[in-house]
């Protein structure tokens, strides 16, 4: 009977929890082992964090070579087309004695390496380096390609190298890392345990480089705004606040890069688009990181129905390469990206799910009550549109553009000309979540200055600034213009069926932890 190398459990279980006396006195034990191996390692003579190690290929690409499509099942390919060499980290050992079997991880997938004293030899590197290594470890591997007698592809390898020594006792070997906590605190270990969240991420470098691409194409050009900035402007948030030493200037994180880009729309850059970092201080939620990434783009001489048109097109497009259907699962959610989707009015989307005419302020004041908010002392514009989310959002599952703003709630939006009360204004919805915001955009500066005054009124004081060389570029000329922001961090949870925004950043923002 062959063994498997012993493996810290992470399951959450009640006698392996993250902090039980009893994981922890298990981990340390397992890490002075390692640090043993680590020592019989060095008195070989092989030192344990390697270095360059050329021509290792992608698992996958070598599971997929032509020429173990007609290989035998136990055989080995002889000659140059039966050679292989790959690198990676190893997930599963099993030790029979004779033979080792691990199987190795890459980013594309994992492969199976055989070892034995008679490839490999008597020599330190050779059957003694083997037989010290241990799930966890990185290694690099080559040999002959064969099958085994079950038919797994295998690399019999005949040269091994220790390119890292792993201290820390890796997840158990079934489970995976997990601990949702600690996943995320060790997104370093949670990458190599869990391949779907590999996968994940992977998805979402593919997703980003697919809209570049797309935007590319219809002749947007992409540009980079300033993320610190002497005055918070563009989206109504909290700032985070930084100084600058030697000017001795206070500065602001960017909350929305809105107001640069307009910028270089009155420069003449017709077509611009920007995918960076926002950040806004505020609080923690599945669906809110105060460092989020944002899709935000401008094209000169249209308006928010272009806006509307666009972002269709490109979500079904990522649909169309990144999901199975149409028809995608988002937790107990299903949603329909069958097109056209559905463009609702402001005003009627808030009758239909409140009860309440949008005119008739006593009302929807009533309604807010009956809803437990706190309305008495606020202006009539944030009323209904704390009923607004209070009642429309949750009935928002399939996408749904929700048009025609009130205009007192958009002070960087152009006014309907047959209904000044309303701004050419949408919102994006899908699975309950806002994932886009359009306008057709302001460019009159008399218009704009006089709606950054409305806006500061009673802001705080870090936010009481008016960006006065944004209105002095209205000055000059800003042409007519359609602009677009895309939350990209909830954009991928929906296509990758993520229900936590922490499952689509990398590192997220996490409370500390605690003595």
């Amino acid at each position: 009977m062959y063994r498997f190398r012993e493996c810290l459990d992470l399951t959450g279980k009640e006698d392996t929890g993250k902090d039980s006396p009893l994981r922890l006195e298990r981990q340390g034990r397992f890490e002075r082992q390692r640090q043993e191996k680590l020592s019989q390692i060095k008195e070989l003579g092989i030192e344990p964090y390697g270095g360059r190690y050329d021509g290792a290929e992608p698992a996958e690409d070598i599971k997929g070579r032509p020429c173990l499509l007609e290989a035998e099942k136990g055989g080995i390919i002889g000659g140059e087309e039966g050679k292989a060499k790959c690198a990676g980290r190893i997930v599963l050992l099993r030790d029979i004695g004779k033979l080792i079997f691990i199987t190795l991880r890459d980013w594309s997938g994992t492969i199976q390496v055989g070892m034995s004293k008679k490839l490999l030899g008597p020599d330190a590197s050779g059957w003694p380096l083997a037989k010290l290594i241990e799930p966890g470890d990185i290694i690099g591997a080559g040999g002959q390609l064969g099958k085994t007698k079950t038919g797994e592809v295998t690399i019999w390898a005949d040269n091994l190298q220790l390119l890292s020594k792993c201290l820390c006792q890796p997840p158990e070997k079934f489970h995976g890392l997990s601990d949702i906590d600690l996943r995320y605190r060790q997104r370093y270990v949670d990458l190599w345990a869990n391949p779907e969240v590999m996968e994940r991420f992977k998805n979402r470098s593919a997703i980003l480089a697919t809209v570049r691409e797309f935007l590319c194409e219809r002749g947007f050009l992409e540009v980079e705004t300033p993320m610190m900035q002497t005055i918070a402007g563009g989206a109504a948030a909290k700032p985070f606040v930084t100084h600058h030493n030697t000017l001795d200037l206070d500065l602001y994180l960017r909350i929305a890069p809105e107001l640069f880009l307009k910028r270089l729309l009155v420069g003449g850059m017709e077509k611009v688009f920007e995918i960076n970092r926002n950040f806004r201080n505020e609080g923690l939620s599945k669906q809110h990181n105060p460092e989020f990434t944002m899709l935000e783009l401008y094209q000169a001489y249209a308006d928010y129905n272009v806006m509307m048109d666009l972002t269709e097109e490109i979500i079904c497009l990522l649909v169309e390469k990144y999901c199975s259907g149409e028809q995608v699962e988002f937790g107990d959610m299903t949603i329909d990206f069958t097109q056209p989707w559905r463009r609702v009015r402001y005003a009627e989307a808030l009758k239909e799910y409140s009860g309440c005419e949008i005119d008739d302020i006593a009302a929807i004041r009533a309604k807010a009550r009956e809803l437990e908010l706190d309305e008495a002392g606020m202006d009539e514009a944030v009323v209904i549109n704390e009923v607004f989310e209070a009642t429309v959002e949750d009935n928002l599952i399939n996408p749904t553009f929700v048009f025609d703003y009130p205009a007192s709630l958009c002070p960087l939006t152009r006014r309907r000309k047959d209904d000044p009360k309303y701004a050419e204004r949408f919102e994006l919805y899908i699975a309950k979540m806002e994932l886009a915001n359009a306008y057709t955009e302001l460019n009159d500066p008399a218009v704009q200055e006089e709606n950054f005054q409305i806006q500061l009124r009673g802001q705080e004081e870090t936010m009481a600034t008016m960006d006065e060389d944004f209105v002095t570029s209205l000055k000059y000329g800003m042409p007519p213009a359609g602009g677009l922001g895309i939350g990209i961090d909830r954009l991928v949870m929906v296509l990758t069926g993520a229900t936590s925004i922490r499952d689509v950043v990398l590192f997220p923002l996490l409370r500390p932890i605690k003595d």
